[in-house]
């Protein structure tokens, strides 16, 4: 293909190729010249110009492809357009001569139609430049048109609309001509023609203005008749077209010459237009009269339709302003429509008329509107539905009883009221609580207006007026109580009246359905009064015959909605609701039969309605609280269903008895027992299968079965993607809600008067249940599917043989309608029998099943085809016989090689694809072959475009399915795909559409091979993009949608050889496309999914690319008609763009992939254009309704001491809308998301996003932008959100502050250090929280505002205590309203008293832990500075939470209570109270569990540091202590009042509960994910244990601390946070202590008993008493030793040579251990040091030998240098761990000594062995060891240390050090000395001996040797310094002869007067320290100096040398700093001037 790459074909490889090659090679020939031609040099092209028209127009008349001859004619024109154009007019001429010529064969058709194209596309290219030729053209065409096929007549259309195009104005004289033929093929007989020709009269009407003024009526007229048997797509163009006309003709584009009596329309003149369509149609006057006489609708429900349509795209024209204008008219006429009698003749048609104008009224308002508008429509409808019920009023009050009801009136104005109902109710629903204001306003009285209609007569309009409750009631749940309260206030009130009976109960169960949609519910009572209600009503339904019907209906429908409430609600009134059951049916079968011979028809319309209701109540019971529907419950309800399956076979009779009366009620009946029964397990109901399938059989064949019910019905039963064969899925259409009613059979569509009881349903929308008779097939469908599989053999065979007898019997109609009865319950029974892998049966049942599908297989009907293939796919899977599935097969392929008929062509194709989906496995290579092949074939009969799209629509399947298996068939489907989609016309587009999924099938399957290099793969590529290329072409949306699929998946799979800068600009143009009107792109909802959906997927990957490709487009694509959505693209990019147009999308599918679109954008782009991405999402959010009123808020800062105050701290001043207008509020909440993921962005990029000063540097050499330097904005739009009227957003808005809080809280502002940056929006913040706090605020709002409340107050950002006494008296209010308890007025369920309570409570305890933190740091003496910091605010934060802790403390305790009986387990819910807690019912346990579950750690953690606080000593508590309102005296208290508790018992009670939850959490094995939990439980812990009695109490339970070890054990082992480690070895600290304590108590108090009086004797306490055994699991010991071996092995593994491995061996890497390692592993040495204190001492023997080999391990690692430690405390920790072991009392104790100086020689001689074994190592580390060798010799005892050979040992060890080379070993091991020589003297003594020699000896050597670095001066000092310390240690008598030593070495180290001032600064010192000792000891020592001056003149000398150096350096010091005195001036500039 890159040969085809070129200016001129090259005809030479062209010449070589076969046909179909040739076709391809030539189509990518022209793909490349479309795109080099603009390029292209004019002279190149000028010079090549003859040769390439040549050869273009040897193509033409190659007989090209439909996608060829549309490329061939856009590179003509370009020809001529970027190069010469003279010559232009002969290649017309040729093209003239072409369409002219007479040649009628197949073969020169493709030439003509390429003839046409070109024509259009060089006028529509070089326009005027042919105008000479234009007429003469225009005059062929038309006239060839009168003689041309389907597809000529099409390309002529689109021809002349190109013409048109390129002409425009100078096509002037031809326009009537055009019109003319135009008005023909409007109504062509082929769909492509007349989308063809709306095309061109819609691009005439732009010049012709003819067209929609003086011919305005004769259009429309033609365009009504163009709706009658159309498809979906000449619908919308045609309805494009006619509503672009009326528009026009409304408000003209352009100024038209007045005529006389001429006038401008008005638009009750062009409403009255399409009135005349919709309610005549488009017959002549004869046609119309005929039918009006005969009393038939001549109006077919396409034109309904299509009007429909066209009256949007009119309105959506006009635009949003225009709407908002003329609502009030649009209203009123629109009402026309559905209350004219012509529209309303029977039920169906007023349903379909209903549909219409509410889908108009719900597109045009919900589209076009913003919020404010959308308000005022709402109002609108108020006052209509106010006159509409005057008018209904006025029928019922005026003339005598008999005439008083006016049925037309009535007939009329009910149909009005359920539209604009319904819309109101969908208004309010969207608008949710931004809706409030309207409802407030009495003006209207919304609440009252609707509420009215429940009481006419009309049981349509009450249902209506029903659900539009239920919409006000799921937008603003507020309402949902009140509205309750009004309607059973109104219902008791007026029993007595039918319509009040009927339309209450209504409204109720319409309010309860919305309470599932409401997650805030409503209080329990409400479901008691409801069942009171209904109760009342079922009772008192027999007293007045008059209402009976109404009151049986209306309790039951209240009984069945009650169910939709949880379980908990139900099961109390379950008893009752069994009761009335019961009596709604008779106690036995034979009390019915006495039943059947009383009554009369009313009595039993009234029984059977009552008995279908309690049914429906049942039904609802098992649908909606499957947990209550036990066996029980199931042996109550069956006699009940016996006696109703009973009174199934008495109907017939009755019916006949009493005629029709009772038919409706008696279908109804049946319908609600299948119902039931099919919901049920089929075994309860086993004994009535016989009288059920009887009763099946003739619903489903019998002579009374409703004509079209199978329409309904079929769908449900077919495979999905198998639906694409029947044309465009509703699912894929914005017009669904009314396209819908042309495939509902004659039902008109599904209303809510069809089944009152689908009111109370989850369903956003309005349910729409088709008419009984119609759901009654539907029902007995699927009862037959449950029951069959568990009948007997011979009952199956049976029933399925007179199944295919009542198909051979019949004829005709009947026999489709019994058939697509009859194979859908079969259908259903495989599904049934497939789910639950039974068998179906022998050979008997099989011949039958299989007769019936085949016969279905080849029926007329395509669904009944598409279901019976489906069917028989699950029949192969549910019998799983290879046999059976190879006959199929072959006999399918047997089919296809004889039949020639497409039915059955079509229908066994599908189910070769059908049977391959479910039994692939079957698939050999054979088979795949066969059936590949059979496709193949079909896929290619282009006789029969349907066969060859459902052929290909199996291949597709098969492809899919095959997998790998395929790939040897791959480069042949793709070549036959190619070609096929190079010859198909444009006219078969379902055939382009199967060829689209099969394309896409094949690129599925290549998968990632896709990517290689191989010629293979090349080529396969290649023919991928063609096909795309080719499809992307295509005029029809839907193959527009497959290549954008296709594209998607090869990007997936094959990312770099899809050219996005291709590809993303033709999904813009789809976006841009500039005949949008109302959904700001494409018309077509699947198209605008597929290019969603590819933006997402290329969002992901290169999000930037595809940014910078969409706004390169709009700035260089010229556009006629400039979109709002044009608009914003070149201003906002797009993103932009994505969100108007999610604003605009109500498909739940689209919004999610636009939303997730943004997401990666934001992902990918954010962080890197922060200014644009911010600015968008403050645009979206102020783009709210009030824009115009937008409040640009600045924090004004007054100099007074109110200038924090909130209401003034933000002014308003006039802002412009910015690029977006009137956004939802939806819209706006998604945009608060997505400032939340930018800032969430951020935190994973630069520091400085959140550093202001490293922002600012940044910002001064780099073009970068930081989100500190957006914080204003980010804070404004937090503000906006949170201050907004609907709640979601302020929701949003709360949660975006406190993201901005956590995460801006700590960065400090540059310009004023000391305070953080947040600190100056300290009013913007408070003022986002107040209206949180309002009374009316919703619970959730509140619970989120009193989250950001306490994380604002704990940020530590309020410096001023003023400030921060605002902030709390907002939570202060809200513990006020805590206190309170639940309101017995509340409007939302009792959980949510629970959420906000508890929120409320956490907020406060949040507080107090930071407050109690705060006061610890300032106390702290170590961090003075940082208790500075926190400031007058943070110390009077303690004492603001003081004053309410009294209260809170019991607040706190209570919930705690609370949670810890609700996490008991399942078998203990028998010990919850009755009636609940403090803060939940026992009805919400369910609800309120999770709110506990937030809240209760933080709470645990407050409490626990309340108790520290109060030392666990109780105060008065009592109420005169409060400052709030009295709490219930149960609170944290126990509430039996037969005893009162002491405190030690209250205390003891807090204590266990505080432990008990923790420690139930701790063990939890669900606690992974709740780190914060973990930690605040220790942390609550720790401070209970700081505390003495706490500590006492668990000093003294053993089991209690060895529990609480092994939890803390199991947590150290489980978390790898090293956080949580920390805290897990403080508690087990805090353990061992409290052990310690009780030890030393229990020992010291028997001393005090015993009058022991050695100190060495203790009596036997402590672990191990005699024997000195640890018991695991019961020892403390033991589990301590546990923790601390865990976490030292995981530091350090090398302690344990089997965990540490080779790797760590002498030849391993260093381990390295961070501050954070260093601390846990002398925190762990600490506590296994004190270990041996709490056993006895046998036990203290026992634990010695671990505890040293871990100490002296850890050490040794430290010592060898096999630990690379950050933290310089290791080693300290490490010894101070080892002196407690050697300080030990145990090493003391008369029964212990003795093996613990055993033990300890042990481990001072293994220690010595260190030094022996590693003192070669390079890393050794002498210091330490000779530091723990000290600790050694001076703590433990003499025994220990001065034995033989230890302490030669030890002081060779010294003598080794003292020699070392290393200056601060030396000096080190001097210090160590000066230690030993002043310890003991039976340790000292040896070392003196020893060491004092060689001391004196190094000593004297420095006169010889100064030392020259601080190191060795160091050194020297340090050896002078022990030299002291022996001297000191000596005895009187021998210390003068010491001292005489000692002077001499000290005089040497002075320096000569003239050597002095030359020394290096290393031996001045050394002279100036030894100096400074002479002076110091010579006094003490005079007669020793004396006589030492006396006998050595040299040292005298040398003496007083140095004496009289340093008076006179002295002496020169003190003058000058005289001098410097008097010179500095008494006063001290702060700025140096000079």
């Amino acid at each position: 293909m890159e040969q085809a790459h070129g200016l001129l074909l090259n005809e030479e490889t062209c010449s070589q190729l076969r046909e179909h090659q040739r076709a391809e090679f030539i189509f990518e020939w022209l793909r490349f010249l479309k795109k080099l031609l603009p390029t292209t040099d004019r002279a190149n092209l000028k010079q090549n110009q003859k040769r390439l028209v040549e050869q273009l127009t040897r193509v033409l008349t190659s007989s090209p492809g439909p996608p060829t001859r549309c490329l061939l004619a856009h590179c003509l024109a370009l020809v001529y357009r970027v190069g010469e154009s003279l010559t232009s007019s002969l290649t017309v001429d040729r093209c003239n001569d072409i369409v002219r010529s007479k040649d009628d064969s197949p073969s020169f058709l493709p030439t003509r139609l390429a003839a046409v194209a070109c024509l259009g596309m060089l006028y529509e290219q070089l326009g005027r430049l042919l105008i000479n030729s234009f007429k003469e053209t225009v005059a062929n065409l038309l006239k060839s048109m009168k003689s041309a096929e389907s597809q000529g007549r099409c390309e002529i259309m689109l021809c002349i609309e190109k013409i048109l195009k390129g002409l425009g104005m100078s096509a002037m004289s031809c326009h009537r001509d055009i019109y003319k033929a135009a008005r023909t093929s409007l109504t062509d007989r082929s769909m492509a023609v007349r989308c063809a020709t709306a095309k061109c009269l819609l691009e005439l009407q732009r010049e012709a203005i003819f067209l929609w003024s003086t011919e305005l009526e004769n259009v429309a007229t033609l365009c009504f008749r163009a709706f009658e048997g159309s498809n979906y797509d000449v619908r919308v163009m045609i309805s494009k077209l006619l509503g672009t006309l009326l528009a026009s003709a409304l408000e003209p584009r352009q100024a038209i010459a007045p005529r006389p009596g001429s006038k401008r329309n008005s638009l009750e003149e062009v409403m009255e237009l399409l009135s005349s369509g919709f309610l005549r149609g488009g017959a002549g006057f004869l046609r119309a009269s005929g039918d009006m006489l005969k009393g038939t609708s001549s109006v077919s429900r396409d034109v309904r339709v299509g009007i429909t349509q066209t009256c949007v795209v009119f309105v959506s024209i006009l635009g949003g302003s225009w709407l908002e204008t003329h609502f009030s008219s649009l209203l009123s006429l629109l009402t026309v429509w559905v209350s004219h009698t012509r529209a309303t003749q029977c039920p169906a048609d007023a349903v379909a008329c209903r549909c219409c104008v509410s889908f108009i009224l719900r597109t045009t308002l919900g589209s076009l509107l913003g919020e404010k508008a959308q308000i005022a429509a709402a109002k609108e409808i108020c006052q209509m539905i106010s006159k509409q019920k005057r008018v209904v009023d006025a029928a019922l009050h005026e003339g005598n009883v008999e005439t008083r009801v006016s049925p037309a009136d009535v007939a009329a104005s009910q149909h009005v009221l359920v539209c604009i109902l319904l819309e109101l109710g969908s208004l309010l629903q969207h608008l949710s609580s931004t809706a409030l204001p309207l409802l407030q306003d009495t003006s209207i009285g919304m609440f009252d207006t609707v509420i009215s209609v429940l009481l006419q007569p009309s049981a349509s309009a009450r249902l209506a007026a029903a659900w539009c409750l239920r919409c006000v009631a799921v937008g603003m749940p507020a309402q949902v109580a009140v509205m309750l309260d009004r309607c059973t206030e109104r219902l008791n009130a007026l029993k007595s009246c039918p319509e009040a009976v009927a339309g209450y109960s209504a409204a109720i169960a319409a309010l309860l359905g919305a309470v599932q949609l409401c997650p805030l519910g409503i209080p329990h009572s409400k479901g008691k009064v409801v069942m009171t209600v209904a109760e009342n009503l079922l009772r008192s339904a027999a007293q007045n015959s008059r209402i009976s019907i109404q009151r049986t209906q209306g309790g039951w429908l209240l009984l069945s909605a009650l169910s939709t409430l949880c379980p908990t609600v139900v099961e109390h009134h379950l008893p009752q609701m069994l009761l009335l059951w019961k009596c709604a049916f008779p106690l036995s079968v034979k009390d019915l039969e006495s039943e059947l011979r009383h009554g009369d028809s009313f009595t039993w319309q009234v029984t059977l309605e009552g008995r279908a209701g309690a049914l429906c109540a049942m039904k609802s019971l098992v649908v909606h609280c499957k947990d209550l529907i036990t066996d029980d419950v199931i042996s109550r309800l069956l006699p009940l269903l016996s006696c109703a399956v009973a009174l199934l076979t008495q109907l017939p009779s009755l019916i006949k008895s009493y005629g029709k009366q009772i038919k409706n009620a008696a279908t109804v009946f049946r319908l609600t027992v299948y119902e039931i029964l099919t919901l049920l397990q089929p075994k309860t109901y086993e004994e009535s299968f016989g009288t059920v399938l009887k009763q099946l059989l003739n619903d489903l064949t019998g002579p009374e079965i409703t004509a079209g019910a199978g329409l309904n019905l079929l769908p449900m039963l077919c495979y999905s993607q198998d639906l694409a064969l029947l044309g465009p899925g509703l699912q894929d259409m914005d017009q669904h809600y009314i396209e819908e009613q042309l495939l509902g059979g004659g039902s008109g569509g599904g209303t809510l008067e069809n089944d009152p009881f689908t009111i109370f349903e989850t369903a956003q929308e309005v349910p729409t249940p088709l008419p009984p008779a119609y759901a009654l097939t539907a029902a007995a469908v699927q009862l037959f599917g449950v029951i069959f599989p568990h009948l007997g053999i011979q009952q199956r065979a049976q029933i399925l043989e007179q199944f295919c007898g009542f198909v051979r019997q019949l004829k005709g109609a009947r026999q489709q309608m019994v058939q697509s009865h009859v194979a859908a319950a079969f259908c259903c029974t495989l599904k049934c029998l497939a789910s639950s892998r039974r068998d179906l049966g022998p050979e008997e049942v099989q011949r039958p099943a299989l007769s019936l599908l085949l016969g279905a297989l080849e029926s007329s009907n395509p669904l009944l085809r598409c279901m019976a293939a489906e069917g028989l796919a699950r029949l192969v899977q549910v019998l799983n016989d290879p046999s059976f599935t190879v006959s199929i097969t072959l006999m399918s392929f047997d089919k296809l090689k004889t039949a020639r008929d497409a039915i059955t062509r079509t229908g066994h194709a599908l189910a070769l694809g059908a049977v391959y989906r479910y039994l692939g496995g079957i698939s050999s290579t054979q088979f795949l072959s066969a059936c590949v092949g059979v496709l193949f074939t079909l896929s290619q009969d282009s006789t029969s475009p349907e066969v060859q799209m459902w052929a290909l629509h199996a291949l597709s399947m098969v492809v899919d399915l095959a997998g790998h298996l395929y790939h040897c068939h791959m480069e042949a489907s793709f070549t036959l795909v190619l070609r096929l989609l190079l010859s198909t016309p444009h006219t078969h587009v379902e055939v382009q559409q199967s060829l689209g999924r099969c394309l896409n099938a094949l690129i599925t399957s290549m998968g990632p091979d896709l990517q290689g290099e191989g010629v293979v793969v090349c080529t396969v590529r290649t023919s991928c993009l063609m096909g795309c290329a080719v499809m992307q072409d295509s005029p029809d949306s839907l193959v527009q949608a497959e290549a954008i699929s296709c594209l998607q998946q090869l990007h997936m799979f094959a990312p770099r050889f899809v050219n996005l800068a291709s590809l993303v600009p033709s999904l813009c143009e789809i976006l841009l496309d500039y005949s949008v009107l109302i959904n700001l792109c494409s018309s077509y909802l699947s198209l605008r999914r597929a290019v969603v959906a590819c933006l997402r997927q290329l969002a992901q990957r290169e999000a930037i690319e595809v940014s910078e490709h969409a706004v390169a487009l709009v700035k260089e694509l010229p556009r006629r008609d400039n979109t709002q959505l044009d608009v914003t693209i070149k201003e906002v990019g797009l993103e932009g763009a994505l969100f108007s147009l999610l604003d605009r999308q109500s498909d739940p599918h689209l919004c999610r992939d636009i939303q997730e679109t943004l997401v990666h954008m934001i992902s990918s782009a954010a962080e890197g254009n922060l200014a644009h991405w911010l600015k968008l999402c403050k645009d979206v959010l102020s783009a709210s309704a009030e824009s115009a009123a937008a409040a640009s808020l600045e924090t004004q800062q007054e100099e007074d001491g109110d200038r924090y105050d909130d209401g003034s701290a933000f002014h308003a001043k006039p802002e412009s809308s910015g690029p977006f207008n009137n956004l939802r509020w939806s819209t706006r909440v998604f945009s608060m998301e997505c400032v939340c993921r930018i800032i969430a962005q951020c935190e994973n990029g630069d520091p400085a996003h959140f550093n202001m000063a490293l922002a600012q540097e940044k910002r001064l050499h780099e073009s970068t932008d930081f989100l500190v330097l957006h914080l204003a904005d980010l804070i404004r739009m937090a503000f906006m959100a949170a201050t907004d009227h609907s709640d979601q957003l302020r929701l949003a808005g709360l949660q975006t502050l406190l993201v901005i809080i956590c995460k801006f809280s700590n960065v400090p502002e540059p310009e004023f250090p000391g305070h953080v940056i947040l600190e100056q929006y300290q009013a913007n913040v408070g003022a986002a929280l107040r209206p949180a706090f309002n009374v009316d605020a919703p619970p959730d709002v509140t619970a989120k505002a009193c989250q950001v409340c306490s994380a604002w107050i704990a940020s530590g950002v309020i410096s001023d205590l003023h400030d921060l006494r605002r902030v709390h008296q907002l939570l202060a209010s809200s513990l006020t309203k805590v206190q309170a308890g639940r309101d017995s007025s509340q409007l939302y369920n009792e959980s949510t008293f629970t959420m906000e309570a508890l929120a409320v409570l956490k907020a406060w305890a949040e507080l107090y832990i930071t407050a109690v933190q705060n006061s610890r740091q300032r106390e702290s003496p170590c961090s003075q500075q940082q208790s500075e910091e926190v400031g007058a605010a943070g110390a009077g934060l303690l004492k603001l939470v003081q004053t309410d802790l009294a209260t809170l403390s019991r607040l706190w305790l209570a919930v705690l209570q609370d949670h810890a009986l609700l996490t008991l387990p399942p078998q203990y819910s028998n010990q919850l109270p009755s009636t609940g807690g403090l803060f939940y019912t026992a009805e919400t346990v369910k609800q309120a569990l999770p709110h506990y579950c937030s809240a209760w750690a933080t709470i645990l953690h407050a409490t626990a540091l309340w108790l520290n606080s109060t030392g666990f000593i109780m105060v008065d508590e009592g109420p005169a202590n409060l400052s709030r309102p009295v709490t219930p005296t149960s609170m944290g208290q126990s509430t039996s009042l037969c005893s009162v508790k002491s405190p030690e018992d209250l205390n003891t009670d807090r204590l266990h509960l505080i432990l008990g939850i923790s420690v139930e959490f701790l063990c939890s094995p669900h606690s992974g994910d709740q780190m914060e939990y973990i930690d605040s439980c220790l942390q609550a812990l720790q401070a209970l244990l700081e505390v003495p009695w706490p500590r006492s109490k668990v000093g003294n339970d053993q089991a209690l601390s060895v529990e609480l070890l092994s939890v803390l054990h199991r947590l150290i082992f489980t978390r790898e946070s090293p956080s949580i480690h920390m805290a897990v070895l403080e508690l087990v600290r805090q353990i061992v202590c409290a052990a310690q304590e009780h030890v030393k108590e229990k020992r010291h108090s028997a001393e005090v008993d015993d009058g022991a009086e050695e100190k060495e004797t203790f009596p036997e306490f402590g672990e191990g008493r005699d024997t000195g055994g640890l018991v695991p699991g019961k020892s403390l010991v033991f589990g301590a030793l546990e923790l601390c071996l865990c976490t030292l092995v995981r530091k350090l593994p090398q302690l344990i040579p089997k965990l540490a491995g080779s790797s760590l061996g002498r030849g391993g890497q260093p381990c390295s251990l961070s501050n954070t390692d260093c601390r846990l592993v002398t925190s762990a040495l600490a506590i296994l040091s004190e270990l041996p204190s709490i056993c006895s001492p046998e036990g203290s023997v026992s634990v010695l030998p671990t505890v040293l080999y871990l100490l002296l391990g850890v050490l040794r690692e430290v010592m060898k240098g096999s630990v690379e430690a950050e933290s310089e405390q290791l080693v300290p920790g490490i010894l101070q761990a080892l002196r407690t072991v050697l300080t030990s009392p145990m090493s003391r104790a008369e029964k212990s000594r003795g093996a613990w100086t055993e033990l300890l020689r042990c481990a001072l001689q293994t220690l010595l062995e260190f030094w022996s074994e590693d003192k070669t190592e390079p890393g050794m580390d002498e210091v330490t060891m000779l530091t723990a060798l000290t600790v050694f010799l001076l703590h433990a005892s003499a025994e220990v240390t001065t034995v033989e050979p230890l302490q030669t040992c030890c002081i060779q060890t010294f003598r080794a050090s003292l020699e070392s080379k290393e200056p601060l070993v030396l000096s080190r091991s001097y210090q160590l000395l000066v230690s030993l020589f002043q310890g003991p003297a039976q340790v000292a003594r040896p070392f003196i001996l020893a060491l004092g020699g060689c001391l004196v000896s190094q000593l004297e050597g420095v006169e010889k040797s100064r030392p020259q670095s601080p190191a060795e001066l160091q050194a020297v000092q340090d050896a002078v310094l022990a030299l002291e310390a022996l001297v000191f240690a000596a005895d009187e008598t021998h210390r003068p002869h010491l001292v005489a030593m000692l002077l001499p070495i000290l005089i040497s180290l002075l320096l000569d007067e003239n050597a002095l001032a030359s020394a290096p600064a290393a031996s001045r010192s050394l002279h100036e320290s030894a100096l400074r000792d002479l002076m110091c000891i010579g006094p003490q020592h005079s007669a020793v100096f004396k006589s030492l001056m006396a006998s050595a003149p040299h040292m005298k000398a040398r003496l007083e040398g140095a004496v009289k150096g340093n008076q006179e350096s002295v002496n020169t010091k003190t003058p000058a700093a005289q001098v410097f005195s008097k010179s500095t001036p008494s006063i001290q500039l702060k700025i140096n001037f000079l």
